[in-house]
């Protein structure tokens, strides 16, 4: 930030007479790039418009038609609120971090856009077999449960945390599309499969907008599937395929 901190302006300026614009619209004059071993790399404007949201002086205003984000001050995106001190500020993050999530770390590593950790905040929670501090929210315990069957998506908050997954669930995920075709287990872009209360697979999908098909290449089972399973999980697939208004078509 201090290297570049004539580039940050620069933006400022561009955003301040112009915005909201997409990142490609903003001039990249960054005297330091960006150094980074994956697709990060030399993505300069993109890695200092992150910082400058952690900074409080840029937010995403939407999106474009063809789906970028598009960017502008943060002063014309957030209220105009009285600002909130910091100490409380953090505690009412991690409630409702807590409250989503149901169950959490009190502490975990450093993590970018939204740690997994929660603090102090709600209950105490033991987890036999599990090591570490978890806390729970006060609020879920005791109420009744009912489950149903979705496809998530790998950025879905019950499985970003991988380690969290594997510890509370046994459910092994990774998003693959960045490895080699030979080296992946599940697909380009799988989507777990949640079934009650349990994640039961993978969908390996992919729509072909050109062709107007949503292709399922294989549905990959953790568990064996039952009957009830198979139908609800099919279910969610044609749902998916209506909602993307694609034909759905099984591959291979």
């Amino acid at each position: 930030m201090r290297a570049n901190d004539a580039c940050r302006r620069d933006i400022l300026d561009r955003l301040g007479s112009s915005g909201p614009l997409p990142s490609r619209d903003l001039p990249d004059t960054c005297q330091r790039p960006w150094r980074s071993t994956g697709w990060t790399n030399n993505r300069n404007v993109i890695k200092l418009l992150e910082f400058m949201v952690l900074r409080g002086e840029v937010a995403v205003a939407g999106r474009s038609g063809g789906g970028d984000r598009l960017w502008d001050l943060a002063e014309r995106i957030y209220p105009d609120d009285p600002v909130i001190p910091a100490g409380q500020a953090r505690r009412t993050r991690n409630e409702r971090r807590l409250a989503a999530l149901g169950i959490a770390r009190a502490r975990g590593p450093e993590c970018p856009v939204e740690p997994a950790d929660v603090g102090e905040v709600g209950e105490p929670a033991v987890i036999e077999g599990i090591k570490g501090a978890w806390r729970v929210d006060p609020a879920r315990l005791g109420q009744p449960f009912s489950g149903r069957a979705a496809l998530l998506s790998p950025f879905d908050r019950l499985i970003h945390d991988r380690k969290r997954t594997v510890e509370l669930f046994g459910f092994d995920y990774q998003l693959e599309m960045y490895k080699p075709v030979g080296s992946r287990r599940w697909g380009y872009y799988a989507l777990p499969i949640l079934y009650g209360d349990r994640l039961v697979g993978k969908l390996d999908a992919a729509a072909d907008r050109d062709a107007g098909v949503l292709r399922v290449h294989a549905i990959h089972q953790d568990v064996d599937f039952t009957l009830a399973m198979t139908a609800a999980v099919d279910d969610e697939i044609k749902d998916l395929a209506r909602w993307l208004e694609l034909e759905l078509v099984q591959a291979g």
